[in-house]
C-alpha cells in the first residue's frame, strides 16, 4: 500500500487543506516583528523565516538588488482574506509580495494548523 493512500481515501479532503503564504521583508528584526504579530493575531499556526535571499527587481524605473528574509506562513484557506488585510496593514513595504497556494497536509499537521488559527470575529 502506498504510504499516502490512507490520506487520499479520507472523505473530507477540505479538512486536509492548508494555505501557504509567502512574503518578504528587508531585515531580520522586521521579519521577526511581522511573524510574531501574525502568530499573536492567530492568523497563522507557523511562520518560517528564510534568511540570505537576494532579490533583484525593478522599482520605480531602477534595477535594485536587496537582501531579504522570506516569511512562509501556514494557515487555513478560510483565514486568507483576514491574513491578506492584516499583512497589508502591518507590512513595512509599500507593495509587499503576497503569494499563496493551497496544499494537502498530513491529517495530524492539518489538524494542528486548524487548531492554532482562530478566525477573527465577523470573518
Amino acid at each position: 500500500m502506498h504510504p499516502f493512500s490512507k490520506w487520499a481515501a479520507m472523505e473530507d479532503r477540505e479538512q486536509l487543506e492548508i494555505l501557504t503564504v509567502t512574503t518578504a521583508v528587508g531585515s531580520r528584526p522586521d521579519a521577526e516583528k511581522l511573524a510574531r504579530a501574525v502568530i499573536d493575531a492567530r492568523l497563522a499556526a507557523c511562520v518560517q523565516l528564510d534568511a540570505g535571499l537576494v532579490s533583484i527587481y525593478r522599482w520605480q524605473g531602477q534595477v535594485c538588488e536587496e537582501t531579504e528574509i522570506r516569511l512562509t506562513l501556514k494557515t487555513i484557506p478560510e483565514a486568507e482574506p483576514a491574513l491578506r488585510t492584516f499583512l497589508g496593514a502591518q507590512h513595512p513595504y509599500d507593495v509587499p509580495q503576497y503569494t499563496c497556494w493551497r496544499a494537502i497536509a498530513s491529517p495530524d499537521y492539518a489538524h494542528w494548523v486548524r487548531g492554532e488559527v482562530v478566525m477573527p470575529a465577523g470573518a
